[in-house]
């Protein structure tokens, strides 16, 4: 994966038609007429204001602006880079909304992605969760009435047959990192159809900010397929087909389609599958993921940051990982994904596998998941079907099963009741308690709840972010179990290594990793995982241990460099701007 930063000594063949002189994208508009008179295509250097990858806005220097004909476009004074961050966060800290806030960063990255992304790294605690979760359900919900400028690419049933022809509209050549949804389970929120392209394009920009996979290779597509929320077949605002969602064959045949068209028109292209519905969701990682270099977030990047977090949370307990029995509220794709994952740990912790199921349990909605419950349960559930009574309710499942660690991914908000906490707190110690479901509206029990009714022994970890609480005289920080501590170190990892296929064993590695990476001093004030500030070096450290396994195993295309993670240090891409004079 190559920098796209000329600078670079990894510079991509021709990642634009460029100008030998100062490398600016060429327009490719032709002329039009109005009332007589031609309109003429933009000059090639006046595109530098255009193109957000290039553009620096009022920091072009008075060289440049000589050598680009630009002087008179812009105001005459010059700001550098710093004085326009300075500038930029003042504004964004006077919307007083949080979707006002993401309103406007979502322009500034539509205008210069350097000065946006260099704003996210150097305030990721304040700005990740208005680009992504939770300020993102909110923007998923509006982004009908708040879409302004097209970014990535719309596929909709009605491009059935055409689309590869769709997907070579894309304007930035060799597409490397794409992230797909069919808008069908957006967060917890449900089926918001096409408004779902929100998420791709906050994942993205993760993985650049957090990462450093450049902007310039990387594609967010929406598959509209329909919706089946009724409202949005007659809301004026609706940007996606107006219909019943596709199901059988005809879903089927639209993603065989996209799925070969990605592999003919972006070959060396990774692929992650975002927000789709549960039983989709399962079917389409294990359709396709020896076919194409992918994996799903919801299963696979949720299960690794939980078993991170578990992980971290032994090392307050004192606990063996064999030793803990998990019981899961919420028996989806993010459930099933955590207990499998934590299958594959409790087995290299010395457990059979038929042992490790058994040390899950789940709640679903029909109560504990057995083996004889009457109902017939989907296959993603059925390896932890366990012989027991029916139980009808959490909080009975509680005192039956006598969990060590409570996992919540049911995205129903308040269900980790007063007495559900209390009593994991009666049985254990320091019970491992994890609300993980998103946005925060959706979450089981906020941080404050889950240490009041623990008595401060609680050891916490939520999906959305919750402020520090003051306990006994004791400032607790409650931790953050976001995907972003995985997902952008092993998309990192999985490209800079060409692996031919995302793997449970780099996932297990990813977390693992993280883990490492949690210090004591993280652990005393509450944390399970790093501060979010040092993302960069999480996701660097997580891609190295990605890409090892891939050489490991055979599974990458390219040479093993001689020092695997310096080599990819180096490719991560920097915010900083280009030289033009």
């Amino acid at each position: 994966m190559a920098s796209l930063d000329p600078q670079s000594p990894a510079v991509p063949a021709q990642p634009v038609k460029s100008e030998p002189r100062h490398g600016i994208v060429q327009t490719r508009v032709k002329g039009l007429s109005a009332l007589g008179d031609p309109i003429k295509p933009l000059h090639k250097e006046k595109a530098l204001l255009t193109d957000p990858l290039l553009n620096k806005g009022t920091a072009f220097t008075e060289a440049e602006r000589d050598a680009l004909g630009l002087r008179g476009l812009l105001p005459p004074r010059i700001f550098p880079l710093e004085e326009q961050l300075h500038r930029t966060l003042a504004a964004l800290r006077r919307k007083t909304e949080a979707i006002e806030k993401y309103i406007y960063l979502v322009n500034l990255q539509n205008r210069n992605e350097v000065l946006f992304y260099r704003l996210v790294m150097e305030h990721l605690e304040e700005i990740v969760p208005l680009i992504y979760t939770p300020t993102v359900g909110e923007a998923c919900i509006h982004y009908g009435s708040i879409f302004r400028r097209a970014r990535g690419l719309f596929i909709s049933r009605n491009d059935r047959g055409r689309i590869r022809e769709v997907l070579r509209n894309w304007p930035r050549a060799g597409a490397r990192l794409i992230v797909v949804t069919d808008g069908e389970r957006i967060l917890g929120l449900g089926d918001l159809g096409a408004l779902g392209m929100g998420i791709p394009i906050g994942k993205l920009s993760l993985y650049s900010a957090c990462a450093g996979v450049h902007p310039y290779y990387t594609l967010p597509i929406t598959l509209d397929v329909g919706t089946d929320t009724a409202a949005l077949h007659t809301d004026p605002s609706y940007i996606g087909v107006q219909e019943k969602r596709l199901r059988g064959p005809e879903y089927d045949s639209l993603i065989e389609e996209f799925v070969e068209a990605v592999k003919e028109v972006f070959p060396k292209a990774l692929l992650q599958w975002e927000d789709f519905g549960n039983t989709t969701a399962f079917h389409l990682l294990e359709r396709y993921r020896k076919r194409i270099p992918s994996f799903n977030d919801d299963i696979q990047g949720t299960a690794a940051v939980a078993l991170a977090g578990l992980l971290g949370g032994l090392r307050v307990t004192g606990k063996a990982l064999r030793d803990q029995k998990l019981l899961f509220l919420g028996a989806g794709e993010a459930g099933t994904g955590i207990a499998g994952l934590f299958v594959a740990a409790a087995k290299a912790a010395g457990l059979t596998e038929l042992e490790a199921r058994g040390r899950c349990w789940f709640v679903d909605s029909k109560g504990l998941v057995v083996k004889d419950r009457g109902d017939t349960l989907a296959h993603h559930k059925l390896p932890y079907a366990h012989a027991h009574a029916p139980v009808a309710t959490l909080a009975e499942a509680v005192k039956e099963i006598k969990p060590t660690v409570l996992i919540g991914v049911s995205a129903m908000p308040s269900t980790f009741t007063k007495e559900i906490v209390e009593t994991m707190a009666a049985l254990n110690e320091r019970p491992i308690i994890f609300a993980l479901s998103n946005p925060t509206s959706k979450s089981e029990c906020t941080a404050e709840q889950a240490y009041t009714w623990s008595g401060g022994s609680a050891v916490f970890a939520s999906g959305s972010a919750f402020p520090p609480v003051d306990f006994g005289g004791r400032r607790i920080v409650p931790g953050q179990g976001n995907n972003v501590y995985i997902f952008p170190g092993v998309g990192l990892g999985a490209l800079a290594s060409e692996a031919t296929e995302v793997t449970d064993e780099m996932f297990l590695a990813a977390a693992t990793t993280l883990a490492g990476l949690v210090s004591a001093e993280n652990l005393a004030e509450g944390r399970v995982y790093p501060p979010l500030d040092s993302i960069r070096k999480v996701s660097l450290e997580i891609a190295t241990a990605v890409a090892t396994v891939a050489h490991d195993t055979g599974l990458a295309r390219v040479k093993r460099p001689r020092n695997l993670r310096k080599d990819i240090e180096k490719r991560m891409f920097q915010p900083v701007y280009r030289d033009y004079a």
